[in-house]
């Protein structure tokens, strides 16, 4: 008897991703295949984000192409789950009937018998507590296998006017030191080099364990596991970056020196209405700190335009903060309302045009300083970690300690030698092409 088929397609945030991988496991486990070609699945899973509305937009899209494929006659049901199922519930299957089941977040705890449900033409619509979504288990890795994600949390209680991950995901909640240890051991002896610490804000990580931040705990057990060599955290809040954080960070040659620090604003003002703390001052004071701390660290942040009320004053002094901080990396987003958020009810909403038009000069500003900052890697040798080979371009390229997989720019390696993915060499960088560095491998760079 042949299999019965599974496709899973995972939007948005790489927290979605895990919770897919988690997915796709228990299936696994549990006798279906895993395929990726969707045109011949039995069931399609849409495992959506709804955060934004480009995110949502994409997710509909996503939604829409599984029914398609489904009533040409191959896909038997459709089932959405992940952030937009979670807010949008019955709507859902209200505005696309062709769907056949719905269900939120902590549903996937049972997606084999939801699955098994469809599968006998039972539709399904379930939204237990959004606490009963696993935070840990065996996964499908669906990253390159030499590195992966590793959830050290989930939900938020930050309460930020403008964000609806806390209406989505619930409170802000832990794994213990010790599940997180024995996922990152399973990962090292499978070959992972790097892994990613990841959480809405990994910073607060174990707060509501013990009552204090943990996070800088958790990272030297973690330097202790073997194969592991590259610790990355996504993401930082200024407030909880203590002392302590960034001197671990500092000491540990294992965590990389990169901050992802989502600073959202600038202007006192606008930080307040935001729900965040600090000014232009104090920000540029803690990004001094870190520099000091850690002098080769590498500082990225995501920047909101046009938040409701926004004067010309306050977008002045967000361009000012974004020249002076000189930051490595930067996004800028035009503000989105979100339903149900305290931002999307809030006076004075600006105008689209006004909003783009501030994220435009934002990242035009940001991209003149990114380049000189490129530049001036120029000359200077690095240790890379091989991605791959693009085949039309025939070159291999990887990432320093600087560069997020699947967020920032890439090294292109000049080299005629073989390389491997996972493989660690050193680079001299020889020039800069667009955003990727272009480096020339030592002959005696293989690490």
């Amino acid at each position: 008897m042949n299999k019965q088929k599974i496709s899973l397609i995972s939007l948005g945030c790489p927290k979605n991703q895990v919770d897919a991988e988690l997915m796709l496991a228990k299936l696994a486990q549990h006798g279906y295949e895993i395929t990726g070609e969707a045109q011949n699945a039995d069931l399609i899973i849409v495992n959506t984000c709804g955060f934004i509305d480009s995110a949502k937009a994409e997710a509909i899209e996503a939604i829409l192409s599984a029914c398609e494929l489904k009533k040409e006659g191959t896909v038997q049901a459709v089932l959405v789950t992940g952030c937009l199922a979670e807010r949008y519930r019955e709507q859902i299957l209200d505005e696309i009937p062709e769907v056949d089941g719905v269900v939120g977040i902590g549903a996937n705890a049972d997606i084999v018998n939801i699955c098994k449900s469809l599968l006998s033409k039972t539709s399904v619509c379930s939204f237990p507590d959004k606490a009963c979504l696993p935070l840990e288990g065996d996964r499908v890795i669906t990253t390159p296998k030499h590195f992966a994600y590793l959830k050290i949390a989930d939900g938020c209680s930050n309460c930020c006017t403008y964000c609806a991950i806390p209406a989505i995901r619930g409170k802000f909640r832990s794994r213990t030191v010790e599940s997180i240890l024995d996922e990152a051991k399973t990962l090292g002896k499978n070959g992972v080099k790097e892994i990613v610490l990841i959480a809405q804000d990994v910073t607060k990580y174990g707060i509501d364990l013990t009552g204090k931040l943990m996070l800088s705990e958790l990272l030297k057990e973690l330097c202790k596991v073997d194969g592991i060599e590259w610790i990355r955290l996504l993401y930082c809040y200024p407030d909880a970056l203590t002392d302590e954080l960034l001197d671990t960070i500092a000491n540990e040659d294992k965590i990389c020196n990169y901050i992802d620090l989502p600073l959202q604003h600038a202007d006192s003002r606008i930080l307040k209405k935001m729900n965040r703390t600090g000014s232009e001052e104090e920000l540029l004071a803690l990004i001094k700190k870190i520099r000091e701390k850690i002098p080769d660290v590498v500082i990225r942040t995501t920047l909101i335009a046009g938040f409701p009320g926004e004067t010309e004053e306050n977008f002045e002094v967000l361009s000012r903060f974004v020249e002076e901080a000189r930051f490595d990396r930067l996004g800028c987003f035009a503000y989105s309302p979100e339903e149900g958020t305290a931002a999307a009810k809030m006076p004075d909403q600006l105008d689209e045009e006004t909003k783009n038009h501030r994220c435009e000069l934002i990242m035009q500003q940001q991209y003149e300083i990114f380049e000189s900052i490129q530049k001036e890697k120029i000359g200077k040798t690095y240790r890379v970690l091989v991605d791959g080979y693009n085949e039309n371009d025939m070159l291999y390229y990887g990432r320093t300690y600087m560069d997020c997989a699947e967020i920032d720019s890439v090294v292109i390696l000049s080299t005629e030698e073989e390389l491997l993915p996972g493989q660690f060499v050193d680079a001299k960088v020889i020039g800069v092409d667009d955003c990727d560095l272009v480096a020339e491998v030592l002959s005696d760079g293989r690490c």
